[in-house]
């Protein structure tokens, strides 16, 4: 898997698109030291930013496409390849397959962690896309059946 150098944080590269502002940036920067957490959660949080905003920062942060999963039809038998538990803790959703590598949809393409346990799960190679924790949310509870999902990966 290819390593993306980043060399900007999203607080810089949403000041420089005009999304929020440097005093917008600097509360946000005392807000996650005293809560912890991430930098696009505290943005959020503090009203500054959509999560809409965070994902198309992230794409030209990271250089990752966009996929806003509202219309976006999902293959039922992809879910069997990731747990809902490790879809809902990495806040993922897996959206298409190709032979071995498999398309993520991800709130934070940045976690590698996510990616290898991904990877490792399903043997496959993985590619990412950014969506927001709410589509993908939305998604999880619309593709995963209640009572959790036990059918066998194919």
């Amino acid at each position: 898997m290819a390593k993306r150098i980043i060399t900007k944080r999203i607080g810089e590269v949403l000041l420089e698109r005009g999304v929020i502002t440097a005093k917008e940036l600097e509360k946000a920067l005392a807000y996650q030291k005293e809560r912890g957490g991430l930098m696009g959660q505290a943005l959020i949080q503090l009203g500054f930013v959509t999560e809409e905003e965070i994902a198309l920062a992230l794409t030209a942060q990271y250089g990752f496409p966009y996929l806003p999963l509202d219309n976006y039809e999902i293959d039922g038998g992809l879910t069997a390849l990731i747990p809902e538990e490790t879809a809902r803790q990495y806040c993922l959703i897996p959206v298409d397959r190709i032979g071995n590598a498999l398309t993520l949809a991800m709130a934070d393409p940045s976690n590698l962690q996510a990616i290898e346990a991904v990877e490792l799960m399903t043997k496959c190679v993985v590619q990412t896309f950014v969506s927001t924790p709410s589509d993908i949310l939305k998604a999880i509870e619309k593709h995963y059946k209640p009572g959790g999902n036990h059918r066998p990966a194919a």
